[in-house]
């Protein structure tokens, strides 16, 4: 056997300017990849936004569970919050174990999929892939709600302007994560840095006697009165509450954005996430026990806080409802970037669809933006953009895989005291080495899956009426799609390896070639060369529609037909496809062993869309109807015409 020559060769071919490097900005080379990763600071910016908007509605997702019971309900806000404060802070130090461990990224996926098998790593992966889509509902749904609250005339219109900030959100992803995290970091860090003032302001006031209580308040109805707060109400406010360590697993799932070091720079990023998240939503919800803000869908809770902080709606009223409305719609942020890089794991490992691991003109995998963009477009049209119809739908998939990503992890730390010094053992996510203090870590992460697994299974139960339902059927739902996706990808893998495969091609003993004649011209004479070139047997086809115009191409072939035989099908109801596709049914039925059937189509290419349109496809009609087809070979041949005075 003669050796294989491989030839490499760089091509010099350049993408052309298109609206849409326009409006997405030049394609990038894959060599720029390494140059388009981002620091701690832009790090931040991109992938802690959606942790840090979740102050704006953590507090008055815990009002709504107690507010019923009355001034009584003030008195519990900061204790509940102290004790989200406690899990937000074993979450924390859970991924930041994780960031180390699997500095490849993937999160509670790749945790899952390593520690506890496929089942618990897709369930992590449909529940995140979920938790990413109402990420985007949620918080764009938050950023409008602020809105109307400063223009309550905007009200009627907040759904059309949430699916626009969507799809803008989804514009400024496509152009890359680097481009889009420099253009979020500026109002991300006003936000910070306007909240912390307000805050700030607001304690020195509390402190020095100065601050009062919300003047005005919206009104607030309760559907049924508290008289006691009971410890299920305790535990469904809290629930509810935890609605603020949304986010939180972002940075674990997207470490590769990192610049190296990556684990490293991941983890302080996440660190530094967590203490701006704890500080501000501790602080929010003292002074909003202390204001007696009301729940209300009219006025959010930022809202009527910044007011009763600054005494009306001033200048640093505008500015942190300004702020807020921006990092709540830039949370969103942070899901088409983790959104994509989770899809294209799971299309990586067979259990989504392979397109979504291809990255586009800007080095991001566009397609999965742009599936994100859409879906989640359809959720806030469906819900109207209510950030309370919402929630119930988006906290039990942020908690599932909470809870499978420290199991996943205790698991992990199981097996690391198992092994012996100086023993490893490699995974696909991560090499297991023996370490000193693996039972305490491993006490971590199953105490907080515990918590975060109570958390979920109260949410499920508290919600199940207003939504969660979706949520527990959505989820098995699609993991079984998932495994299906898997299956085909394992039976085709199957099908197509070379491993008992043999390198002797059956014996060919027949060539027939059919070609499908609709009128005799230069492009049928141009198929038909082609056709004898390839066999001897060849045959052409005429469907019969009209029988003047069908014997002119009867006489025409008698002329140019070069002797090769023509079949007329007659179609009394002027069918075309059906008689040929029956035709070509009844040749490949009588094939003998060996044989091969060839169709050559002639093809009319014009070299203008306009005039193209005018001419029915009958080639891609045929493609289409006969690619199902075992064992036949369908090859098109195209005849280009220049239209007068567009030759070069």
């Amino acid at each position: 056997m003669s050796e294989t020559t491989i030839i490499e060769r760089t091509t010099n071919h350049k993408p052309e300017r298109t609206l849409s490097s326009w409006l997405i900005g030049r394609p990038l080379s894959t060599a720029d990849a390494p140059h388009q990763t981002i620091g701690k600071a832009i790090g931040l910016a991109v992938f802690a936004s959606d942790a840090l908007s979740s102050t704006a509605y953590a507090t008055q997702e815990i009002l709504g569970v107690i507010a019923a019971a009355g001034t009584i309900a003030y008195g519990y806000l900061f204790p509940i919050s102290l004790g989200i404060i406690t899990l937000l802070a074993i979450v924390t130090i859970s991924y930041e174990q994780t960031i180390h461990a699997y500095p490849g990224g993937g999160g509670a996926y790749i945790v899952a999929r390593d520690n506890l098998g496929e089942l618990p790593a897709q369930t992590a992966g449909a529940a995140l892939l979920t938790d990413y889509i109402l990420t985007v509902s949620v918080s764009i749904s938050s950023g409008v709600a602020q809105i109307v609250s400063a223009y309550p005339d905007l009200f009627p219109y907040r759904v059309w302007i949430a699916v626009l900030a969507v799809f803008f959100i989804m514009l400024i992803n496509l152009r890359g994560v680097k481009e889009s995290g420099a253009a979020f970091a500026v109002p991300t860090y006003f936000f910070v840095v306007v909240m912390a003032a307000t805050v700030g302001f607001g304690l020195f006031r509390y402190f020095t006697g100065s601050l009062g209580v919300v003047v005005d308040p919206p009104h607030f109805k309760a559907e049924h009165l508290i008289a006691t707060i009971t410890p299920f109400i305790l535990l469904h406010a809290f629930a509810n509450g935890t609605t603020a360590l949304t986010g939180v697993e972002a940075i674990s799932n997207g470490i590769t954005a990192f610049k190296e070091p990556r684990s490293k720079n991941a983890g302080i990023t996440l660190i530094w996430m967590s203490l701006i998240l704890g500080s501000l939503f501790l602080a929010l919800s003292f002074l909003s026990g202390q204001t007696q803000v009301v729940f209300s869908e009219e006025e959010t809770v930022i809202s009527q806080l910044a007011r009763t902080i600054y005494d009306g709606r001033g200048a640093m009223y505008l500015a942190l409802i300004s702020g807020t409305t921006v990092i709540l719609i830039m949370a969103a942020n942070t899901a088409f970037a983790d959104f994509p890089r989770l899809g294209a794991l799971h299309a990586g490992d067979g259990f989504l669809p392979r397109q979504l691991t291809y990255r586009g003109s800007r080095l991001v995998y566009s397609r999965g933006i742009v599936t994100l963009a859409v879906i989640a477009s359809i959720l806030i049209v469906i819900f109207q953009a209510s950030v309370t119809r919402l929630i119930p739908l988006y906290a039990i998939g942020v908690f599932l895989s909470f809870t499978l990503s420290q199991a996943g992890m205790a698991r992990r730390w199981w097996k690391i005291g198992h092994l012996k010094e100086g023993e490893e053992i490699v995974e696909p996510g991560s090499t297991l080495r023996y370490e000193r203090g693996w039972q305490t870590r491993m006490v971590i992460n199953g105490f907080g899956a515990v918590c975060t697994a109570v958390v979920m299974v109260v949410f499920a139960a508290t919600k199940f009426m207003e939504g969660a339902w979706v949520v527990l059927i959505l989820t098995p739902v699609l993991v079984t799609i998932f495994f299906s996706i898997h299956h085909h990808y394992k039976k085709l893998a199957k099908k197509l390896s070379l491993d008992n495969f043999s390198d002797n091609p059956p014996h060919t003993l027949r060539h027939r070639v059919i070609l499908p004649v609709s009128g005799v011209h230069q492009g049928t004479l141009a198929a038909l060369r082609y056709a004898r070139q390839l066999s001897n047997d060849v045959t052409a086809v005429h469907v019969v529609i009209e029988p003047t115009e069908s014997e002119k191409v009867r006489q025409k072939w008698k002329t140019w037909g070069e002797g090769v035989r023509m079949v007329m099908l007659n179609s009394p109801y002027r069918l075309f496809i059906e008689p040929l596709l029956g035709y070509i049914a009844e040749i490949i039925s009588e094939r003998q062993p060996g044989e091969i059937v060839t169709i050559v189509v002639p093809e009319f290419v014009s070299n203008s869309r306009v005039t193209g349109a005018l001419h029915m496809n009958t080639a891609e009609l045929l493609r289409n109807q006969l690619k199902r087809q075992y064992d036949i070979v369908i090859i098109n041949v195209p005849y280009h015409v220049h239209e007068i005075g567009t030759e070069a």
